[in-house]
């Protein structure tokens, strides 16, 4: 099949079920750093939310059929040519959407110091080329190179070739997403918004005014082989300094979780609680929409009531764990803030180190993989270089795509003889691999982990997050405690 040269703005029937859609340039020293992203738009040619943005922090779209390929260059797409791409199901493209744009921006330079620039359309499983737009571009810093579209029920593939001097700010307007350029802390990243704002609020939201820090907290208190029968809600150091309705939630969530320990035998039991979030790119619906955010605020109670000093230890990893600063209740509010974060959702920033605040995790040395067992390594060796008297509580939230399943079980098998408890909890229906077989693996003293899924955390009431969070720590510390563990 002879692919078809397209002019800019002519367009062409496509009768392939699936498509890849590259970017092409040559590769140099000069030539600044290029990334393709897609946005799938309703008839009125706006995004519905920052969801229908598909580009690399965000590389999949929650319906599977827009994917952000990658990179790839070397002898693979010819000497010193580089290629970005999409791809795209089009028969799992929601009814809803009427238009699938194709972006690029580039960072460091414009598009006119990007030669050899043009735009392939491959069918996606023979990657046999359907169609090339060969571009030339001049100042413009954003791209809109292609879009497919639907006309009297068929798909067609147009070439654009518009430039955005104005930058992805520009281009990403002109679709309804909003674009934050005068954050409300001098510290904080830019964030790419969608135009109506979340039920919940999200990282990005403004944050109520910097509270002091609490002093040094006492160490917290040995946790008893037999937990006493009887304990309520622990008041916990810098709560006061909370906003009212935070200090009300907080409140009656501790509560919540006395009950919950009650319940299931361990009233009054202290531990040391670890906080562990997925940040890879699948994950960017659930913290542009809060999910993750509510999820932090509610496992604060938790921390709050089993932990002296009313701190939580945290982590974030994608395709690699960063340690985020301790998480102190006083400090929740400006905490959620500054580091309730995944990739960078800003293209045209790219998260750059000058951008964040000092105790911020560079998200774009997170990255956007899964590679589960490296952050729990981590947490083992903090466990191991900081021993205390009461067990450690690791709350560990992904949304699967679990792979790394051997590495996983030998790092927890390793763990067994170790002072802490995991704690999965999966948001969502997704691959969660060897978490979810870990309760049925023979050949362990004690079982250290537990798993549950919930295909929408947000639905959960409090008492039931919390007795299923809870309902195997308990068995655990009096096995623990037996095996001489604890």
């Amino acid at each position: 099949m002879t692919a078809t040269s397209l002019s800019k703005g002519a367009n062409l029937a496509v009768d392939s079920p699936a498509v890849r859609v590259e970017l092409v340039w040559s590769a140099g020293p000069a030539v600044p750093e290029v990334d393709v992203s897609a946005l799938l738009l309703t008839a009125e040619g706006r995004v519905r939310d920052d969801g229908d943005f598909v580009f690399y922090n965000q590389p999949r779209h929650a319906s599977d059929a827009v994917r952000h390929v990658g990179k790839q260059g070397g002898s693979g797409a010819g000497a010193g040519v580089m290629t970005d791409a999409v791809e795209v199901d089009l028969r799992s493209v929601e009814p809803v959407v009427d238009r699938i744009v194709l972006g690029a921006s580039a960072d460091g330079g414009t598009f006119g110091q990007v030669p050899g620039l043009s735009l392939r359309l491959l069918e996606a499983g023979t990657r046999t080329e359907l169609a090339r737009f060969d571009m030339t571009a001049g100042p413009e810093t954003a791209l809109l190179g292609g879009e497919l579209y639907r006309r009297q029920g068929k798909w067609k593939f147009r070439a654009v070739g518009q430039g955005y001097a104005s930058g992805l700010a520009g281009l990403a307007t002109d679709f309804g997403i909003t674009v934050d350029e005068a954050p409300a802390a001098p510290t904080a990243p830019s964030t790419v918004a969608a135009p109506q704002a979340p039920p919940t609020p999200a990282p990005s939201a403004p944050a109520p005014p910097p509270v002091p820090a609490p002093s040094s907290p006492p160490a917290p208190s040995p946790a008893p082989a037999t937990p006493p029968t009887t304990a309520g809600p622990r008041l916990t150091k810098g709560e006061e300094h909370l906003p009212v309705d935070m200090r009300k939630r907080l409140s009656l969530r501790k509560e919540q979780v006395a009950v919950s320990l009650k319940k299931h035998g361990a009233a009054g039991v202290t531990a040391r609680v670890v906080l562990v979030l997925d940040a890879s790119g699948s994950m960017s619906f659930l913290y542009s929409k809060g999910v993750v955010t509510d999820v932090v605020e509610r496992m604060a109670a938790v921390a709050a009531q089993l932990d002296d000093d009313g701190e939580m230890q945290a982590w974030t990893f994608a395709s690699n764990p960063a340690r985020l600063p301790d998480l102190r209740i006083g400090e929740l509010p400006d905490w959620l803030r500054l580091h309730v974060r995944v990739g960078e959702m800003s293209l045209f920033r790219r998260g750059r180190k000058k951008g964040l605040h000092p105790d911020q995790a560079d998200m774009r040395a997170v990255g956007i993989g899964n590679e589960e067992q490296k952050v729990i390594a981590e947490v083992r060796a903090f466990v191991r270089e900081n021993p205390a008297a009461a067990p450690t509580l690791v709350l560990f939230f992904s949304d699967g795509g679990v792979y790394r399943n051997a590495e996983i079980e030998r790092e927890l098998r390793e763990a067994v003889e170790e002072p802490v408890f995991w704690q999965f909890v999966g948001l969502g229906r997704s691959d969660y691999g060897v978490l979810e077989r870990f309760d049925t693996l023979p050949g362990r003293r004690v079982d250290n982990v537990g798993f549950f899924a919930v295909d929408d955390i947000s639905t959960l009431p409090d008492a039931q997050l919390y007795d299923r969070l809870l309902s195997e720590f308990p068995s655990w510390i009096t096995a623990a405690g037996r095996a001489g563990i604890l």
